[in-house]
């Protein structure tokens, strides 16, 4: 079953030539436990009686040549820089990484890139001349960025090297190029597909044995990949989530014994607290596995109802998710993606006039009238991680108050994969897709500014929960609601006049 999860990106990949070692490309998945591309570059050293090597490429600093700002758009992701929050996180995880692997004489080498165009080139280097590799192995992204230096650049180098290069989809339970061989319209076309092979895949984890061979060990020099990820600090990082293996399985424990009886009822209402898993941060940075998750609710055959809710999330949406990047590599973040129904309803009222229109810096400070998507707004900011039913109310009202759905589309990115830890990977883009373009969703009644896109209001939230104690929770948003509408009413040129006393505020700015 190992082998079928895996695909040969060189035409060579059968036949391996010299070489003093296999070599492991960690870039998805960055655990030591639980991971099908490590395990099967394990096994292939064995086979081959050489050590197993494993190297790291640190995502290279943004850099903008300005090709977007012609339309006055926040960055696209590979023109974002890794914020202090990302990056403490991606590093702190490799460290445990490094400190597991090297317990069992296994190295991890980290490459420092000088740009995304010379990322596969820096790891090929060291797969060929610091390590002699006669074959390499690699996780798998569908994120364009991940693809290319993989696809695009490495490729090349290795097949003229003659040096088989292997792809092990060690995210998914069910291979992305094995599930289907399409790009699926929603979640309806997918299960099927899913269900029909899931007990197939759904295997557990041999152990990983270490290196019988001598090996040098390389240094973790932190300081030095700080100062190489040039990270921005105005993006803190947050107490709650601690990085590695030990500490997501940890938080997973908790989930188990506190939220998982009653996730299928109340995973939906944002004020209650421990009812969602929270477990994407770890899943998104690699040091969890889904399919472990998987292994052990399904070992404490307990919360029948929680558990099949949980597994629908975590394997159903979050392949689906993967399946759209991977089979629109090319346009995944833009509206180009999105059904023919949903981009001509989008363009036709592209012009509509909103009746709100708020600029970059109010949206990410939470400055707006709706005290509802400021708390959502801050706690993302904050706590690094908005809760997933406001993500949807977030990203609608984002399309809402933007000049355009194109605007629209890429402020949500940005806020997206600036601020939430789970941010800048596939589910972020379908989310977001979901949200503003209708991804994975039907065409509904159609009205001004989102067509036939589905609406969410304010009114609707009360009736699911108690929108007045999730405001209370995060210091600001009503403050900055009430001074929204105050200013709002001072303005005659930018937005329609809002009446002064707070309830009738409600009534007219949330309709």
């Amino acid at each position: 079953m190992l082998a079928n999860r895996t695909r040969v990106l060189t035409s060579e990949g059968t036949e391996p030539k010299e070489g003093q070692s296999v070599v492991y490309w960690m870039q998805r998945d960055v655990r030591s436990v639980d991971n099908w591309a490590l395990l099967w570059a394990r096994d292939l050293a064995m086979q081959h009686d050489v050590p197993l090597h494993v190297v790291y490429a640190l995502p290279p600093p943004a850099s903008s040549d300005g090709s977007d700002n012609d339309r006055d758009l926040p960055p696209a992701l590979i023109q974002l820089p890794m914020t202090k929050r990302h990056g403490d996180f991606l590093l702190g995880g490799l460290e445990c990484v490094y400190k597991e692997l090297k317990e069992m004489k296994i190295p991890l080498y980290v490459c420092l890139p000088d740009s995304h165009e010379k990322v596969g080139e820096t790891v090929c280097e060291a797969i060929q001349h610091k390590y002699k590799a006669k074959i390499v192995v690699s996780d798998f992204s569908p994120i364009r960025e991940y693809r290319q230096w993989m696809e695009l650049q490495a490729v090349p180098i290795l097949e003229e090297a003659k040096v088989p290069f292997y792809q092990v989809d060690a995210h998914n339970i069910v291979p992305v190029w094995t599930a289907t061989d399409k790009r699926q319209v929603g979640a309806r076309t997918l299960r099927p597909r899913i269900h029909k092979v899931y007990n197939d895949y759904l295997q557990d984890y041999p152990d990983l044995k270490g290196n019988s061979h001598s090996v040098d060990q390389p240094k973790f020099d932190r300081v030095e990949y700080e100062s190489f990820l040039q990270m921005d600090e105005s993006v803190e990082s947050v107490d709650w989530a601690q990085p590695g293996t030990e500490a997501g399985m940890k938080q997973f424990e908790f989930f188990s014994k506190n939220g998982l009886k009653i996730f299928h009822e109340q995973r939906n209402d944002p004020v209650q607290k421990h009812v969602c898993s929270d477990m994407s941060p770890w899943i998104n940075h690699g040091h969890i596995s889904f399919q472990r998750l998987a292994l052990n609710v399904k070992a404490l055959n307990k919360h029948a109802n929680g558990a099949a809710a949980f597994i629908e999330e975590g394997v159903i949406r979050r392949e689906l998710s993967d399946n759209m990047l991977y089979y629109s590599p090319n346009d995944y973040d833009s509206l180009e993606t999105a059904a023919g129904w949903a981009r001509e309803s989008l363009q036709l009222h592209a012009s509509d006039e909103r009746e709100f229109v708020y600029s970059l810096s109010e949206l990410e400070e939470g400055r707006t009238h709706d005290d509802l998507w400021n708390a959502a707004q801050l706690q993302m900011v904050r706590d690094g991680k908005m809760h997933g039913f406001m993500r949807m109310y977030w990203a609608k009202k984002i399309l809402e108050w933007s000049e355009s759905p194109v605007g629209a589309l890429r402020t949500a990115q940005y806020l997206n994969d600036k601020y939430e830890l789970d941010g800048r990977d596939p589910n972020g883009f379908v989310g977001v897709g979901w949200s503003i373009m209708g991804i994975h969703d039907q065409g509904w009644k159609e009205r001004e500014v989102f067509g036939k896109i589905r609406y969410m209001n304010y009114n609707g939230c009360k009736r699911k929960f108690k929108v007045e104690e999730y405001v209370a929770q995060y210091k600001g948003a009503a403050e900055n609601a009430a001074n929204a509408v105050e200013e709002t009413n001072g303005s005659s040129n930018k937005r329609k006049s809002l009446p002064s006393s707070s309830n009738s505020k409600q009534k007219t700015a949330r309709k």
